[in-house]
């Protein structure tokens, strides 16, 4: 039975999307020549998750398209070195912003696209959107 290897990717982000997108892309390139089938990123990956160390409306301005240029950045990836990868961002929505992840599978297609459902009711937190259900 083959086993299945799994890369934390506990990197620090840069605080720039453009810049995290690139240091996220390098990480999946070295994670997979170190034998990893899938590539598991911090929370919030395209921003950082520095919610709390600055005003809402510069982070909330952070903000990405689900299908846009940085998840797609990963989607062709994972084709590339036919690798999942598990990419996590602060996605626009109807409702403002949400705390999400996109997997993908080694053929680079999307298999899931979840936004945290349970979001804190203080803090910083509270300006996200919810997710809608659970998968």
């Amino acid at each position: 039975m083959k086993s299945l290897r799994i890369a934390l990717l506990q990197i620090s982000p840069c605080g720039d999307t453009d810049k995290n997108l690139q240091k996220g892309l390098d990480a999946c390139r070295a994670a997979r020549a170190q034998g990893a089938d899938i590539a598991l990123f911090p929370e919030m990956w395209s921003n950082g998750y520095a919610i709390t160390a600055r005003p809402a409306a510069r982070w909330l301005a952070q903000a990405v398209p689900a299908h846009g240029p940085f998840t797609q950045g990963f989607a062709a990836l994972a084709k590339e070195l036919q690798m999942a990868i598990a990419v996590t961002f602060l996605e626009q929505c109807a409702h403002g912003a949400r705390n999400t992840l996109a997997l993908f599978d080694r053929f680079g297609a999307q298999r899931l696209l979840y936004a945290k459902v349970h979001t804190c009711d203080f803090g910083a937190e509270r300006a996200l959107a919810r997710g809608e259900d659970f998968y």
